[in-house]
């Protein structure tokens, strides 16, 4: 089974904290926290997929971006490859704009139990200590 190709965005405001959004219940993983994002179509680069997502679910503009981490993660009914990015510049005021919940959490209050397995490396990734 060929993973999901699936972007997904690191969004930090002026002090450092990162936006994430409550998974519809309804949805893989529902109930659970994520960063936002989304899958990238066919044809389409994954910079281009997280503009995309970016504007129609929280309504923003994504000027720059940079690779963070890849993670392929198999769970029992789907297999995902999810390729983190972080988004450097954007324009606009994030809002649910499908109504999902969203949050800004600092960095050391991520919690691995409440985000889909997958994303355990994004926060280990996020919780590392600077480099200087």
């Amino acid at each position: 089974m060929d993973p999901v190709h699936i972007a997904v965005g690191v969004l930090r405001d002026e002090r450092g904290q990162v936006l994430i959004a409550l998974r519809a219940e309804e949805s893989h993983q529902g109930g659970l926290w994520e960063f936002p994002g989304g899958k990238v179509e066919p044809g389409e680069s994954v910079e281009q997929a997280l503009s995309r997502e970016f504007e129609e679910e929280l309504g923003i503009c994504v000027h720059s971006c940079t690779p963070l981490i890849q993670i392929n993660h198999d769970y029992r009914d789907k297999s995902v490859l999810l390729d983190v990015w972080i988004v450097q510049s954007f324009s606009g005021v994030p809002r649910g704009r499908e109504g999902q919940p969203i949050e800004w959490r600092p960095q050391s209050a991520l919690r691995a139990e409440d985000f889909p397995e997958a994303n355990a490396a994004i926060i280990r990734t996020l919780q590392l200590p600077e480099e200087s």
